[in-house]
């Protein structure tokens, strides 16, 4: 699972949390300029860990903070957006596609149940046996798309699409064909479109994983988290090596374009040793992407966490080791450190993407798609149009009620300022480009960064006495090293959090 953007949204798993919920693909189309005049990608890291990487240096910046799939941040949405603020920015799009023609838009749907609670998750859930539940939901997913295709126009072209959870593979094939029978009635999805979706390893065998790639997946994204059985039975979530193997070889054969594995550490019984053996059981494995997430412990907030012990949870130093040396691993194994979390091999399409400095962040994480506005559809999908942001209800009985009255399920959202957005060009520039080029913003945003962000500018001489960042006349780089922590780089430009220090909303930085 991830994010919930989770506990808002949908996806990640805790070890990835933050408040950016529901996790679907897709940037910023209409928010500006934003990526688009970014400038060249930082140069890769080398195989391994820099010698100046060093343990102290991890734990230095292991602090809490934002992962930028969005900016502002979800928790930051506010309950005086309203379903009518979104329908005024989604007749906006519609006008507009009048005159410059329609972009591409992403779809996220997200699908709540799960047969079984698995204690480190922070995503929205409903755990339930009674696969029956899913009848309702369909019909209320229907009538969400009507209502959105009733403010863009039918036919809108779908160049993304993502299916997120909880366990979309809770839906049978029958209830997934379904599905996609609906979705490409009310949407284009475009030839070529990118199809992704999230699969829990007990929840399919090599024939359901054929249907997927019938009804037009092409990229899977299997969530591990740990092989070890000790692990597993902590964090309760058994799944063999085995059976994890078996499933990626069926993939591989049947045609997937992209394999990703999710892997958290800092769960309950982790050691260093232990979590070695999976970082080696994962590379022998050879999926084409790799997402290593942090478990961040918040039972004061998320329920089923409460069923660990703190006790059983790896101290600081360990949770360091564990990620220093599996970052080394992967890399070792030739895999492209991407940024943040994530690792990919060099030929895959986000390590290409890196190279050529056509990276973008979305609510997934790192995404070779550039920017389009995002329809999420689903209990507390969170989505944009234009310069807005809006989230679900959060719970079915909300979300059903506001369908049944024939409105949009919005609760809350998020119209941008004009701050907003020059700091969300400068905050995806760092965390996509690692490169922030002043002229750029500067010329889309008819500011002056010296005047503008002068106090910014000033703490940014402290990150590059840490080695962190270079400072030029009109340009901010990332280091090598500085992408390892490009996170606290980001976080410089938050005022949000600038103003409120209040991080322990946020997962940690490593």
């Amino acid at each position: 699972m991830y994010l919930n953007l989770r506990p808002i949204l949908g996806r990640e798993p805790i070890g990835a949390l933050d408040m950016n919920q529901h996790a679907p693909w897709s940037l910023w189309h209409s928010m500006g300029t934003m990526t688009q005049t970014l400038c060249p990608a930082v140069e890769a890291p080398a195989a391994t860990l820099t010698p100046t990487i060093t343990p102290e240096l991890l734990r230095r910046f292991d602090v809490a903070g934002p992962r930028y799939t969005s900016y502002p941040t979800a928790d930051r949405f506010v309950e005086a957006f309203t379903a009518e603020d979104y329908a005024q920015a989604a007749r906006q799009r519609a006008e507009g596609a009048t005159v410059g023609g329609r972009p591409a838009l992403s779809l996220y749907v997200h699908i709540p149940f799960c047969e079984s609670v698995c204690y480190y998750c922070a995503c929205n859930k409903v755990v339930t046996r009674d696969h029956g539940r899913a009848t309702a939901y369909l019909d209320a997913l229907e009538q969400e798309m009507a209502l959105h295709v009733a403010l863009l126009g039918a036919g809108q072209s779908v160049s993304q699409l993502h299916l997120g959870g909880g366990t979309p593979t809770f839906l049978s094939d029958e209830e997934l064909d379904r599905l996609l029978g609906a979705l490409r009635s009310n949407f284009r999805i475009a030839p070529g479109a990118e199809m992704s979706i999230e699969v829990d390893p007990r929840t399919v065998s090599r024939e359901r994983l054929a249907h997927l790639a019938k009804l037009g997946f092409n990229r899977l994204s299997f969530g591990v988290q740990d092989f070890d059985e000790d692990v597993q039975r902590a964090v309760h979530r058994i799944q063999p090596y085995e059976s994890v193997k078996a499933l990626v070889e069926a993939a591989r054969e049947i045609g997937f374009e992209s394999i990703n594995v999710d892997l958290i550490y800092g769960l309950p019984k982790q050691n260093p040793e232990s979590f070695a053996r999976t970082v080696a059981q994962v590379n022998a494995l050879r999926p084409d992407r790799i997402a290593l997430y942090a478990y961040a412990h918040l039972p004061q907030r998320f329920k089923p966490q409460r069923r660990i012990a703190t006790a059983d949870l790896p101290p600081p130093d360990h949770r360091v080791g564990m990620l220093s040396e599996a970052m080394a691993s992967f890399q070792r194994e030739g895999y492209v450190y991407i940024g943040m979390d994530h690792f990919a091999l060099p030929d895959d399409a986000l390590a290409v993407a890196k190279r050529q400095g056509r990276l973008h962040r979305n609510f997934q994480g790192y995404s070779t798609q550039p920017d389009c506005d995002l329809v999420a559809l689903g209990v507390s999908a969170i989505g944009h149009i234009g310069a807005t942001y809006s989230q679900n209800a959060k719970t079915l009985p909300e979300y059903y009620d506001a369908l049944a009255q024939g409105q949009l399920p919005i609760a809350r959202g998020l119209a941008l300022t004009r701050d907003d957005l020059i700091r969300r060009a400068v905050i995806m520039a760092l965390m996509c480009q690692g490169r922030l080029e002043f002229e750029s913003i500067e010329l889309a945003h008819l500011i002056s960064m010296r005047d503008y962000f002068k106090d910014e500018l000033a703490q940014m001489q402290t990150l590059a006495e840490q080695g962190l960042v270079e400072i030029e006349p009109g340009a901010i780089q990332v280091t090598r090293m500085g992408w390892y922590f490009v996170r606290a780089v980001a976080m410089v430009f938050d005022r949000h959090l600038q103003a409120d220090r209040v991080r322990e909303r946020f997962s940690r930085i490593i």
